[in-house]
C-alpha cells in the first residue's frame, strides 16, 4: 500500500526566501518507520529533515526527530525544531491567542518550552528553551586542530579556548583571530572528524568577534563531519553553547539577547537570536515557509 504524506521546506532563521537554513519537514509522520525516516532523509539530502509526530511524554504538545543525510538521528534544538514550529504556528495546527502562546516540545528524552510569539494572531518569532550549559574537554593540540580546519596555529584566537560547549548537543567553540579566517577555513573532513570525536564534540563552531553586521556579536561557520554535514547556514544548537561561552567569559552580559550571524559563506546569510540568562537558554528567529509537495511511500 502507498501512503501520501505531506511535506514542505521551511527556510529558518530567516525574513525573506533562500536565506537562513532550509528544513526538510514532514507532517502527520506518526505511521513512518524509522528505517523510512532515515532513507527520506537521505532523499530531501537537506542538513536536517523534521518528522512531527504525536507526544510519547507528559507535557509535551508535539514531538519531533531529526535525521541528517547520513541517518544520524539528531536531538539539539535548533532549525530542526524552529522550522516545524513556525510552521505549526502557521498552518493553524496550534491554539494560539492574539500575542501566541506556550507549548512544550519533545525531543529525544527531554520536554522544553517553546514560545510563539504573535500579534493578532500572526506568528511573527519563535522563541525555544536548550538545555542548560555544559562545558567540557578543552583541545590542547591547536596547531592539529587548526591544520584540520586548513588554517595555521597563529590564525587561531587566542582570548578563548576551543573548548566544547552543550545545550542540548555538544559543539565544539574554535575562536578565530578575524572574520578573514573565519571564511578562507576549508576543513579535511576526516581530520576534523577525528579531532572532534578526541574531545566529545560533535559538530565544530568556527568563530569571531568581527562581525558583518553591527548588531550581531559574532560571525561563525559550522562544520559537522561526525554526522555527514559540511556546512550549515545557521545552527541554533550551537549558538546557544556559543553565546553562554561568550556570557561565561564576560564577552556579553548575563541576561542579554543577543544575534549571531552565520551562513555568509554559504550565501544565505541567517540571524540567530540567543538569550542567556542565568541556566536559562533559548534561542529564536523567524521562518518562511517556501515549498510544499507530497511523499508517496
Amino acid at each position: 500500500m502507498t501512503a501520501s504524506i505531506p511535506f514542505y521546506l521551511v527556510d529558518v532563521f530567516a525574513d525573506a526566501p533562500f536565506t537562513g537554513n532550509p528544513l526538510a519537514l514532514v507532517v502527520d509522520a506518526e505511521h513512518i518507520k524509522e528505517p523510512v525516516m532515515r532513507a527520506v532523509a537521505r532523499e530531501f539530502n537537506q542538513s536536517e529533515t523534521t518528522f512531527l509526530l504525536p507526544p510519547t511524554r507528559a507535557g509535551a504538545t508535539w514531538r519531533l526527530r531529526s535525521f541528517t543525510p547520513a541517518g544520524a538521528e539528531v536531538f539539539g534544538v535548533g532549525h530542526n525544531a524552529l522550522g516545524a514550529w513556525w510552521w505549526l504556528a502557521t498552518a493553524g495546527r496550534l491554539a494560539l491567542g492574539n500575542d501566541g502562546g506556550r507549548f512544550a516540545q519533545e525531543i529525544g528524552a527531554r520536554v522544553l518550552p517553546v514560545e510563539v510569539i504573535a500579534e493578532d494572531g500572526r506568528p511573527l518569532g519563535i522563541l525555544m528553551d536548550q538545555a542548560p550549559p555544559e562545558f567540557g574537554n578543552i583541545v590542547e593540540d591547536r596547531a592539529a586542530l587548526a591544520a584540520a580546519l586548513g588554517l595555521a596555529g597563529e590564525d587561531l584566537a587566542e582570548h578563548a579556548p576551543a573548548q566544547v560547549v552543550s545545550t542540548g548537543a555538544a559543539h565544539l567553540l574554535v575562536p578565530a583571530r578575524d572574520r578573514g579566517v573565519v571564511d578562507r577555513a576549508r576543513p579535511e573532513a576526516p581530520h576534523l572528524a577525528a579531532a572532534l570525536q578526541s574531545v566529545g564534540g560533535q559538530g565544530c563552531y568556527l568563530y569571531c568577534l568581527d562581525t558583518v553586521d553591527a548588531d550581531t556579536v559574532a560571525h561563525a561557520r559550522f562544520f559537522n563531519p561526525t554526522v555527514g554535514i559540511w556546512e550549515d547556514p545557521a545552527t541554533g544548537s550551537a549558538a546557544g553553547p556559543l553565546v553562554s561561552q561568550l556570557v561565561r567569559q564576560g564577552v556579553v552580559p548575563d541576561g542579554s539577547t543577543v544575534l549571531v550571524e552565520q551562513g555568509h559563506a554559504m550565501g544565505r546569510p541567517s540571524r540567530i537570536q540567543v538569550q542567556v540568562a542565568g541556566h536559562r537558554v533559548r534561542i529564536g528567529g523567524a521562518a518562511v515557509v517556501v515549498a510544499e509537495g507530497t511523499l508517496r511511500i
